[in-house]
């Protein structure tokens, strides 16, 4: 089986809007009930099930009379799937005591997979009928689950299908491997010269959140003037995801639709956010989601991603001799070697150094007319503008 997940946003009415936010609460309701339950079992030493707890919430809910115009699958998923994880962590010590949850945080529901039909750019779904889409679904197969979800002020559903008979996508014509070096200013630079920006979204609207900020401080917490300020804090958040995961796609695909093996480095983003004066900056380009990305779209298309080692030093690197340079800063951004006198863009002399090896035996590739390519010769090529084409053998 070979699950794929799609991501949808939905156009709801002013009435879809409502019934989803019921839903929402309706399984927030049963899981903070069932949760309830579950903690005061272990203060009289008494660990109940998760058949247990399910039981006593569907004689609890008989007592109130707008629980049966609900989605009773919302409240069954919200305790058998997601508190009965929620406890398997803490118990394995993966994670901490389940906490209650609170309303308009991480607002999702799940409905009943059997029940939806889909068509086209529609669907339906139970108790509520039909509901328009934003795209058409990308995979067919077998529905095995459906959870409706709100980011900011849209709502979204994320449909699983068991997609069978998935063919790996084909490769441009001229597949090359590519040697790629993530940045603050430039996001990604890779070893034939190609150049992508970070649109850095956080520096951008940072006044404008701000000024939301102040705002919702001077409102009394929990008034309806201090919850439309949240909504407008959401919406400038929101933007901010969505122009950062924008530029992350159109880079990613690009780099995977021209390469036939990729080289990155190794980044432990935890010990960079260390640093308070990258930190900031390290957190609006989000290097370690793009990368997670690039990975699954390499994935996908069976592009082999080699990584680096962690204290492998691509900056201070000769990409053409290979002499290590001691004394490189961070502020010097053009690479200048000691023992060749090699010059060339700090970035780019690394996403060459990290760009996947030869097999042995194969110091030099062809180019398109069989003639060998020196790295120097490449180097200079990509820093003109020129890209050589190479076809190489890949060791397996």
């Amino acid at each position: 089986m070979s699950f794929r997940t799609h991501k949808i946003a939905l156009k709801p009415n002013n009435k879809q809007r409502n019934w989803f936010a019921q839903q929402c609460g309706y399984a927030r309701f049963a899981y903070n009930h069932a949760l309830a339950d579950f903690k005061a079992s272990l203060d009289d030493d008494d660990f109940l099930s998760i058949f247990t707890l399910n039981k006593r919430f569907n004689q609890t809910k008989k007592e109130y009379d707008w629980t049966p115009e609900q989605d009773q699958r919302a409240a069954f998923y919200s305790i058998y799937a997601n508190l009965a994880s929620a406890i398997k962590n803490w118990v394995e010590k993966r994670a901490k005591f389940p906490k209650f949850k609170k309303r308009g945080k991480h607002d999702s529901y799940t409905t009943d997979e059997q029940s939806v039909i889909v068509r086209g750019k529609r669907i339906r779904l139970p108790k509520i009928g039909w509901i328009r889409m934003s795209q058409v679904l990308r995979w067919t197969g077998k529905i095995v689950k459906v959870t409706i979800s709100r980011t900011a002020h849209r709502w979204f559903i994320s449909i699983t299908v068991d997609a069978e008979n998935i063919k790996a996508v084909e490769q441009s014509t001229h597949p090359v491997p590519i040697g790629i070096d993530v940045g603050i200013n430039t996001l990604a630079t890779c070893s034939d010269g190609t150049k992508y920006d970070n649109p850095r979204p956080l520096k951008r609207f940072e006044y404008k959140l701000a000024k939301a900020q102040r705002k919702l401080s001077r409102k009394k917490k929990g008034s309806n003037n201090w919850h439309k300020q949240v909504a407008v804090m959401a919406r400038i958040h929101y933007r901010i995801t969505c122009i950062r995961n924008d530029a992350h796609h159109k880079a990613s695909t690009a780099i995977v639709n021209h390469a036939s093996a990729i080289g990155i480095e190794t980044l432990h983003i935890t010990n960079m956010l260390k640093n308070r004066k990258l930190a900031k900056a390290l957190s609006d380009s989000a290097l370690g989601g793009f990368l997670t990305m690039l990975k699954t779209k390499a994935e996908a298309r069976g592009i082999p991603i080699t990584e680096a080692d962690q204290f492998f030093a691509s900056s201070k690197t000769c990409s053409s001799c290979g002499h290590k340079k001691a004394d490189l800063t961070l502020s010097d951004r053009i690479y200048q070697c000691d023992e060749c006198g090699f010059t060339l863009d700090r970035d780019l002399n690394a996403a060459i150094n990290l760009r996947p090896k030869l097999a042995p035996g194969h110091r030099e590739s062809q180019n398109a007319c069989g003639a060998q390519v020196s790295p120097h010769s490449e180097a200079r090529a990509a820093e003109s503008g020129k890209v050589v084409w190479k076809q190489l053998t890949l060791p397996i």
